[in-house]
């Protein structure tokens, strides 16, 4: 078997620490395999592409990864979304590790379940503690800042992190990760306090989850679900945002 990418093994690693964490057993397709295998039909690459699995338990409402390889394209993303129960106020955690020809990227951010502009409190409790390793990595040589579109930034939070990055800035970014790892595990066993919440209620969670999910997998707010269409097809493209977008 040959080695996993640079891109493969920070994605396999942080898989694992949140199943093992959290104690998730996976979702099998009908197949006993994987939830869903992703195949191209595209001129360029034949077959089967990527694979998409799913868990659940713990404390979370599942976790969803995703691996799309294609070689004849110099791609190799990796994407993980642990996803919290829709009336958590607890962040959803999201990687995504990529390379792209001789280059890597990575976006890390835990998703905010209220209106920072609006909650203080709730933004000091559970993003605060990440502004100085946030800044650091920021600040890392060998990392450039990737270019979203600006409704992208305005649905995640303000210490998301997205760059592209050197082979070998990239294979210093562990610990980074694993700082907003351990500060979400943090969150997740002592949840978030009443003070930080004030009257928000778990009705009010839900609906602006379910909100801000058709936001983020809107292919007309990030257009990479229009590459992905092309590569793996409508109906595996829009099964997967599904299961992305679905918060019960």
């Amino acid at each position: 078997m040959s080695a996993a990418s640079l891109p493969e093994a920070l994605a396999r690693k942080t898989r694992d620490r949140v199943i093992e964490t959290l104690g998730l057993t996976e979702v099998r397709g009908d197949d006993k395999g994987p939830y869903l295998t992703l195949e191209s039909h595209a001129p360029m690459a034949q077959g089967k592409v990527g694979e998409v699995r799913v868990y659940d338990g713990g404390s979370l409402q599942k976790l969803v990864t995703c691996a799309l390889v294609v070689p004849q394209i110099g791609l190799d993303s990796h994407m993980l979304f642990a996803f919290t129960p829709a009336e958590s106020a607890v962040p959803h955690f999201t990687l995504d590790s990529v390379g792209a020809g001789p280059h890597c990227a990575f976006h890390l951010d835990l998703v905010p379940r209220l209106d920072l502009g609006a909650n203080l409190a709730y933004m000091d409790e559970v993003y605060t503690p990440l502004t100085e390793t946030c800044k650091a990595t920021r600040a890392m040589e060998g990392l450039s800042a990737a270019q979203l579109d600006i409704r992208q930034l305005a649905v995640m939070s303000p210490w998301m992190l997205v760059h592209r990055a050197t082979a070998e800035a990239f294979s210093k970014i562990d610990d980074t990760v694993d700082a907003y790892l351990d500060h979400w595990f943090a969150l997740l066993e002592k949840g978030v306090s009443d003070k930080a919440l004030e009257a928000v209620d778990s009705a009010q969670l839900a609906e602006r989850d379910r909100r801000n999910r058709e936001i983020i997998f809107d292919p007309d707010v990030d257009k990479v679900w229009n590459q992905i269409g092309g590569l793996i097809g409508s109906e595996s493209s829009d099964a997967l945002r599904s299961l992305l977008k679905n918060n019960t």
